[in-house]
This record gives C-alpha cells, structure tokens and sequence, in this order.
C-alpha cells in the first residue's frame, strides 16, 4: 500500500508518505527531492496552472470569490499537499494572500476591514505553516487571535451557531504548529477544543449528518470524521477510547485492497443548505477536483494510514 503512496506521478503524496508514515527526515535526499517537485508534477503543479503571474486565481478583485477557484482556496489545497515557500509562485502569491486578508492587530485572515472570522483564520494558519511560514510574526498573531476568541468551554463558534463541530480549522492550526513554541494560553486552549470534539466521539453534535460520516478532499473548510481523526491524532490524543466509533468507521471503510475510496466532493451538503443550493443553483461553489469521487484516493489513503501510524506510535 504505501508502495502506492511512494509512486512519483505525485510528489506531494510521496513526500508525505516518505515522512508522515516512513518517518524519514528532512534532509534525506529522497524527501528533499519529493518536496522539491510538489509543484512540478501532480497535484501541485494542477493548482499552479492557472495561476496569473501576479499571483492570484480567477481574478485580482476577491481572493475569496468564486468558492472553491479563487486564490484563497488554492493556496489553502496547496498548504495540505505541502508545497514550500521556497518556490518564488507561491512565495509570491502567499504574500499577496497575507497582505490583502491582513488581520487587524498583526494577523491574517482578515475581511476588507481586519476583522478575522475563525475558519478564515485557522485555514490560512494552518496552510502558511505547512508551507514554511511557521517564524512569521503574522502566524504568532493569528495563533494568539484564536486563543483570545475561543470560547471558554472550549472550540469556537463558526457563523455564529455556537461552538461545533464544523469549527475545526483553529485545532488544525495548532496541530500544525511546533509544539515547542507554545504558550501555556495556547496549550489550555487546546485541551479544551480537544475535549470538546472528544465529548462528541467526533460526530454527535444534534441530528445525525451523514456528509460528517463521508470522507473528502480537499477538505476546504467542511468537516468530517476523517478530519478529526487527523487533528485529534496529530494533537496526540490518538488513545483516547472516545476515537472508538471513528476509528471503527475508518476500518469499515477500507476497501480489500487497503485502500480508501474520496467519498464525495465539497459541497457536500444536505439539510437547510443543501435546499439553499437548490433554490439557488447559480450560488453552489465549484468543487475543486483533484481526484476522483467513488474511486481509490491517494490523499484519503495518506491521511488514513497516517492515522493509524500515528495511534501504533
């Protein structure tokens, strides 16, 4: 299976096989290699296409706008394939991304007028780390910002519905932060999100919502149980007995070849939104393909295994 993974059609699952689940280090040739050439060939280098060579998508005006094409989505997909801040694109293009979404105080994912909204914040944390950007002042920033607006039993509140579990992405930001550079703020606040999706066995938050029970890439910012996992294990709380109905899904979603199939692409919705899209047909977002849904996926496999090997460690 991770022979699969190690195939070099696509560098950005190699890199991540040969360091999330090999354990190989930085400075191996192979693993430097791999790195290099994320936005040479694959995935990396099909989100690079379009680029315009002043360093936005689709156009200049929003770097938000249209869901899921514009700048603000790719460099977010570009962040979890691991492409590095040492290619001058995409060096370029977070520049632009950090200086037009500036958060007020020092910060990123800021609207027009600085005021940072969670899922913003934590997804362009989250991608600027995985990208290099973890020394950056602006980073340090946004961290203290989503310490500051958590609320005080723990998570966040997205859109206003309390604190739940689609607000997920400022645990993920975390995750990707060395551990080293914590503050004791930070650490509490991340017990706390923790526990709040621990409570929940990462999927009982009012009725039951199946695209929760569905696995997706990219990820964007919707949630689902493989994204806890991802997080909650990342975080080190991969023995906590309330993974058990997670991590029994995960196993009865493996196919006989070990693989896992991409479930379904973003949005995938039901319930008041998805009655929303349909009275509403020219407002649902474009998916961002990368793979295709109902077949074997390298990046769900990736995430999956790396699950896994994080709970055997």
């Amino acid at each position: 299976m991770v022979d699969w993974l190690l195939e070099p059609d696509q560098p950005a699952i190699r890199y991540r096989a040969l360091t999330d689940l090999l354990g190989r280090p930085p400075d191996d040739p192979e693993v430097a290699q791999a790195r290099a050439d994320v936005t040479r060939t694959g995935f990396g280098a099909d989100l690079l296409a379009d680029r315009d060579p002043a360093g936005w998508w689709v156009h200049e005006q929003s770097l938000y706008v249209p869901k899921y094409l514009a700048t603000n989505w790719r460099l977010i997909a570009l962040g979890d394939l691991r492409a590095s801040r040492t290619v001058p694109e995409v060096a370029s293009s977070c520049e632009l991304w950090m200086g037009r979404m500036a958060l007020k105080g020092g910060g990123v994912g800021g609207n027009a007028k600085g005021t940072g909204h969670h899922c913003v914040v934590g997804n362009m944390v989250r991608a600027l780390i995985r990208m290099g950007y973890e020394d950056d002042r602006r980073i340090r920033k946004s961290l203290e910002w989503l310490v500051a607006t958590a609320d005080p039993k723990g998570g966040w509140s997205c859109w206003g519905r309390g604190r739940n579990l689609d607000s997920w992405e400022g645990l993920s930001a975390f995750a990707a932060y060395p551990r080293a550079r914590w503050n004791p703020a930070m650490q509490r606040c991340v017990e706390l999100g923790a526990e709040f999706f621990l409570e929940r066995e990462l999927h009982r938050q009012g009725a039951p919502y199946r695209p929760w029970l569905r696995f997706h890439a990219p990820v964007h910012y919707y949630y689902d149980v493989l994204v806890g996992l991802d997080i909650l294990s990342a975080l080190g709380y991969g023995d906590d007995p309330r993974l058990r109905f997670a991590l029994d899904l995960l196993e009865r979603k493996r196919r006989k070849d070990g693989r896992w199939n991409l479930d379904a692409l973003h949005p995938d919705v039901e319930g008041s939104m998805a009655r929303w899209y349909d009275r509403h047909p020219t407002s649902r977002p474009v998916p961002l393909r990368l793979e295709e849904p109902g077949a074997p996926s390298k990046l769900v496999t990736l995430t999956a295994l790396t699950v896994l090997e994080r709970l055997r460690g």
